[in-house]
């Protein structure tokens, strides 16, 4: 009960990449960074461990950006001719690279890191994917002239990824697709079908990630316009509940979500965000364990994962250490106020 979680991302260690950036520059090069990454895998393994997470990720220490991170072994993309681009809806710009041609995978994208991450923890693993809608938002198209055209595109290349991970002994799949909540119409429309469509065929548990994204200026700014109520979700949870997709992620605390909508997701497990990303001030194993309960208002407690609102990539490593130890201190604590 309440086996808790990290949504995916863990800051990188000051001598493997840029502190504090979104899309930070890597310290090294060649067989050295790819050492490095493995380290800095190690290094979060072992502090989630620490911390009392039940479920442990990578981190997404060997990946510069989330997508970018899948979209390199992808044929078809030109990364060397990167353009700007409103993303999001406008919400920020980005250098993105461009889809010149038919997408193919390269070969597989992420085997090294998730059979290290088996072999370093005797815990359950998650692996996250960025979802197709998202990468959709995320690159410039130069090729297929149509959105859901490309989306399943990426959806079918997502999908032998994710078998692949399976194989690896990956426990739980995720995909992240924070532009659910910014084309809420799309998502209900055809982003969750190829939502699906990536996870087609799996054994394992699957998951999807929705969130107001990073704790990063433009993303704070953006929800400051969205007034006292964010009722985001209630456009694509209902869409979610009838898909065949296990667990859904979403922000609850420090937000203005209302939190009856988790009820829309009847039948699902529902990982709740218990650690705000948009905020350095560390939570106590307290307040962890009262927005579980709010949640639980909501959510049977053999349904409730608590979680972090969204990756914790752009925080200070110590702050982020000490997220992690509130999350599972305030399980704990939830556990034991339910004895």
């Amino acid at each position: 009960m309440f086996d808790a979680t990290v949504a995916g991302s863990l800051p990188k260690p000051a001598w493997l990449a840029e502190t504090g950036k979104l899309w930070p520059s890597w310290r090294g090069e060649g067989e050295a960074l790819a050492q490095a990454k493995l380290d800095a895998t190690l290094l979060w393994i072992k502090a989630q461990e620490d911390a009392g997470l039940a479920v442990i990720g990578d981190g997404e220490q060997s990946r510069q950006h989330f997508v970018h991170g899948f979209l390199e072994r992808v044929e078809g993309i030109d990364f060397e001719h990167k353009v700007e681009m409103g993303i999001r809806r406008d919400r920020y710009k980005a250098m993105v690279p461009q889809v010149v041609g038919p997408l193919r995978l390269a070969g597989r994208v992420h085997e090294a890191e998730a059979r290290f991450l088996r072999a370093h923890t005797q815990r359950r693993i998650k692996f996250t994917l960025p979802g197709p809608m998202t990468i959709v938002d995320t690159v410039a198209d130069r090729f297929y002239g149509d959105r859901v055209k490309m989306a399943f595109a990426f959806a079918e290349l997502l999908n032998q990824e994710a078998r692949a991970l399976e194989a690896d002994g990956v426990d739980v799949v995720q995909f992240d697709e924070p532009a659910f909540n910014v084309y809420m119409e799309e998502a209900a429309d055809w982003g969750v079908k190829a939502l699906e469509r990536a996870a087609e065929g799996l054994r394992c548990t699957t998951a999807v990630h929705i969130c107001y994204g990073y704790g990063i200026q433009a993303n704070i700014d953006w929800k400051n316009t969205l007034g006292d109520e964010w009722r985001q979700y209630e456009k694509v949870f209902p869409a979610l509940a009838a898909s065949r997709i296990d667990q859904v992620s979403l922000e609850c605390i420090h937000s203005h979500v209302p939190p009856d909508l988790m009820a829309l997701l009847a039948g699902k497990d529902v990982m709740v965000g218990v650690i705000d990303v948009a905020s350095e001030v560390v939570e106590t194993a307290e307040e962890v364990a009262d927005t579980i309960g709010r949640a639980l208002q909501f959510v049977p407690k053999e349904r409730l994962i608590p979680c972090t609102n969204c990756g914790l990539a752009p925080m200070s490593r110590a702050v982020a250490e000490a997220k992690l130890k509130a999350l599972g201190d305030g399980a704990a604590l939830a556990r034991s106020r339910l004895r």
